[in-house]
Order: structure tokens, then sequence, then C-alpha cells
């Protein structure tokens, strides 16, 4: 792990400033290691995590979900995502966010990367999951309306990045991970 010329910087204080049903404002008063002193705001996240699943029906597709996004008040295309339960693995949150969202489980689910999201403004990480060998098996979940599901090649990820609806930079990071990943296994195979 790299150094640092600095200590992390002295939190002279901390107050809560807003909260809404699903977010909290913070507020902190920082001194950093040269003596100046800012004022930083940030979301709080969910201490129990986040899992994004790049679901393979076989080694070239992965499923893409089309839902909603308020953010944007427009459909998007996105992998299957959600909360990690009070409880619950990422192994287990991944699956069951996969039954919920896609339809299917998986026999065969590991961790591929972790990622956050604007880290300067909110403290929010998100586990990336790899799952194969799939199996039919739909879970209730949480949407207001059913979401569509799509199969698309991973190695189509330009044309993914072509669309309007396909934008979510966690979402584009993961597959590429994913691609990258998929493509070294298979040349270690080829070779031997």
């Amino acid at each position: 792990m790299a150094q640092f010329p600095h200590d992390k910087p002295h939190i002279l204080g901390r107050r809560e400033v807003a909260r809404s049903r699903l977010f909290a404002v913070e507020e902190l008063e920082l001194r950093f290691s040269n003596g100046a002193e800012r004022t930083f705001e940030r979301l709080q996240g969910s201490d129990q995590g986040a899992v994004m699943i790049i679901a393979m029906p076989d080694p070239e597709h992965v499923l893409l979900i089309r839902e909603y996004a308020a953010g944007f008040d427009d459909y998007v295309l996105t992998l299957p995502k959600g909360l990690v339960d009070p409880g619950e693995d990422i192994v287990g949150a991944a699956n069951r966010e996969l039954m919920e969202e896609c339809g299917v489980g998986a026999h065969t689910i590991e961790p591929l990367v972790e990622l956050s999201l604007a880290p300067n403004y909110m403290r929010h990480r998100m586990q990336v999951m790899l799952a194969s060998d799939l199996y039919d098996q739909r879970l209730p979940g949480d949407e207001p309306e059913p979401l569509i599901v799509e199969t698309h090649a991973i190695e189509a990820i330009p044309a993914l990045l072509a669309r309007d609806d396909f934008h979510e930079a966690r979402a584009i990071a993961a597959l590429y991970i994913a691609r990258d990943k998929l493509r070294d296994e298979q040349q270690r195979l080829q070779l031997w």
C-alpha cells in the first residue's frame, strides 16, 4: 500500500446537518497536518454494504437489467445490485438480489472487486460479484415494477457505451474488470 506524506486530518467536530428517509448528511470540521482547517460534508452510508452482480448465463454473456433511476427520471440499463441485509453475507446477498431482480440464482458466486462511488462525498462501498452456473429461481423483491432482464455479450461493452441508457460508472468498471478476468483465465487455459 502506498504511503502518504501526511497524516490523516484530525476531526475537530462532526454533526448531522440533514436527514431524510434514505440519507443522512454529516458535516466534518477537519484540521490537516499543515494546519489548514476545512468543513466537509458527506453522505453517511450503510455499514451493511452492497453488492453488484455480473451474472453469466454462459461464458460469453452477461445479464443486465432495465430499471427506473429516479436520479435521472428515466430508465437505465445496469447490473443487478442491492444492499446486504442484516445477518447476510455478500454471497447470500448477491444470490438473493439475482433471484429478486433477474429470476435466477447462481451455484457459483465469487467476489471480483470492491468499488466506491464519489468517495469525497460518501462512504459507500460495493462488492462486485461474479456469478455463474445459473438456475431459474424467483424471489419477490422490493422493486415497484417488474424489471426487464436483457442478455448482452460481455465483449460488446463498446456497443453498450454507445447507448444513451447505459452509463452507470460502477457497472461499466465492473464489466471491464470481469471481461479482463475472463480473458486472462481463457488465455491461461489455452496455454495448457
